[in-house]
């Protein structure tokens, strides 16, 4: 992580297996697709029954509505993390200008990297004893759409103790060691993470609109899995780190 491309790469990585874990961004991402997409279906439906002699040019407008109905499902989730991308930005600035220069110090560093390395290892560990149960079918929300995606992404991301405590410990470790780098390093770091959110959430609602069985119970299983590995390998570089600058 001494390079940019290595900061931006571990940060979409260590970004990737926070926003797969269930959670209220994931619920919500899941249910506000799924409600846009039912709203959409429903609409046609009721145009086309409409239609009773399902004249081609019935059917074409049936199909263009479907397809609006996909888009509209489809965007859910870059929406929802341009809300949730709007707190994660306001902090990271919150948190360079009120602590910019204590983060350069070894043991600040050194102690937020063990803090930070101690809490991926436990939320390694938390993933790796969830994986055999866990399925989208029951990270998703039901019922009707109820808010703005943007708005749906900043109040369930505000909501979330799990965002609070990472950022708190793993993502101010991360900020100390891209600030090393000066603000090109911080924003790579950024770039990096919000990125995984995006890379995330948007598959989701893809999927969902596009209709297709592309993530099943099994991949979603497996990616976990992985990302837990590689979670648990970054919480004891972490600590590594903490323990070297704090003996420097």
């Amino acid at each position: 992580m001494d390079s940019l491309i290595g900061i931006a790469a571990t940060s979409f990585l260590v970004g990737l297996s926070g926003a797969m874990m269930p959670g209220p961004v994931l619920t919500i991402t899941i249910g506000e697709t799924a409600a846009r997409l039912k709203a959409g279906a429903a609409e046609a439906d009721a145009k086309n029954g409409a239609h009773t002699d399902r004249t081609s040019d019935a059917r074409g407008a049936g199909q263009a509505r479907g397809r609006l109905a996909q888009a509209r499902g489809a965007v859910v989730g870059p929406l929802i993390v341009v809300g949730h991308g709007i707190l994660e930005i306001l902090l990271v600035a919150g948190v360079v200008l009120g602590l910019g220069k204590l983060l350069v110090l070894g043991p600040v560093i050194g102690t937020i990297g063990l803090v930070g390395g101690a809490v991926l290892i436990w939320m390694a560990w938390g993933m790796f004893r969830s994986v055999k149960g866990l399925t989208l079918q029951t990270a998703a929300a039901s019922g009707e759409a109820r808010q703005h995606p943007v708005l749906a992404g900043i109040l369930t991301t505000l909501s979330n103790p799990y965002w609070i405590v990472w950022w708190a410990t793993i993502g101010l470790g991360y900020i100390a060691l891209s600030m090393r780098l000066g603000l090109v390093g911080l924003v790579s770091f950024y770039v990096g993470h919000i990125l995984s959110d995006l890379a995330w959430y948007s598959s989701i609602s893809l999927t969902l609109a596009m209709g297709h069985r592309l993530l099943t119970d099994r991949v979603y299983r497996g990616l976990v899995a992985v990302c837990a590995s590689f979670l648990l390998a970054f919480g004891l570089y972490f600590g590594y780190a903490g323990v070297r600058y704090l003996l420097a």
